[in-house]
């Protein structure tokens, strides 16, 4: 008997540490699913001077002085949004970053470098167009709302965001110490307070992929006057695009 409960804690001890290395190796392979650009063809195109990797811009040029930045979500193709986009906002410019590894991006894509990048676009977007909105969306949302605070946006629409990356992954897997394993935190909650600028936050009503929860912890952060919430009914993640607020609200916020 003793032996066999032994063998048993010892099989647990194992199939524990078996996961948790497979979680701290693939943990990126969790949070980015790179897709292929469907839209548009070399003319709709700019590549940003980056010095080591080959990163990729849809755009809708437009001699305005305003612009739009768009950061998408973790498994999106922002090529697709050009259209929809073009029509909503026949003022701006627009720019949708392909993330490291997406559409005709090269490397991999990081915390860190998409950061870089961000920042990298939105100094060349903001040489021509002083007046320039950010617009993020669910994974896109931590790295838009980062780079307001850094950056002198104009507008800023965070749709589906996040309080958290690192506090959904700690939920989500409660008996792994996250907060040490997780190398992409994406803690939205740090910037919100700096933030000055006019912002909108949109949430799905039945949002299952980022707990309504977590949303509102992070309007929760931005200073008072700063920040206003709009909700879409029967809105969840996914869908939230074809809804016809949508794109109403988000021209609302800018």
């Amino acid at each position: 008997m003793a032996r066999s409960l032994i063998g048993v804690i010892l099989l647990g001890i194992a199939l524990y540490l078996g996961l948790g290395v497979l979680l701290l190796v693939f943990q990126r392979s969790l949070i980015y699913f790179p897709q292929p650009r469907d839209e548009g063809g070399p003319e709709r195109l700019l590549m940003l001077p980056v010095t080591d990797q080959r990163i990729a811009v849809t755009v809708r040029p437009l001699a305005s002085a305003k612009a739009l930045i768009y950061f998408g979500g973790n498994a999106e193709d922002v090529s697709r949004s050009l259209p929809d986009f073009a029509e909503a906002f026949p003022d701006h410019a627009l720019y949708l970053l392909h993330y490291r590894g997406f559409g005709d991006s090269s490397g991999e894509p990081t915390e860190a470098a998409i950061q870089h990048d961000a920042q990298a676009l939105f100094d060349k977007v903001h040489a021509l167009h002083p007046d320039v909105a950010l617009v993020g969306r669910s994974l896109g949302s931590g790295v838009a709302i980062r780079l307001a605070s850094q950056r002198p946006a104009a507008r800023l629409v965070l749709v589906t965001p996040y309080n958290s990356i690192l506090e959904l992954a700690q939920r989500q897997f409660p008996i792994y110490p996250v907060r040490w394993m997780l190398q992409d935190k994406y803690e939205s909650w740090r910037y919100a307070p700096s933030i000055t600028v006019p912002t909108l936050v949109i949430v799905a009503e039945h949002d299952e992929v980022i707990p309504r929860w977590s949303s509102e912890k992070l309007f929760a952060r931005f200073r008072s006057g700063v920040a206003r919430r709009e909700v879409i009914p029967g809105a969840g993640h996914n869908d939230i695009g074809d809804r016809p607020e949508y794109l109403r609200l988000i021209r609302s916020g800018l």
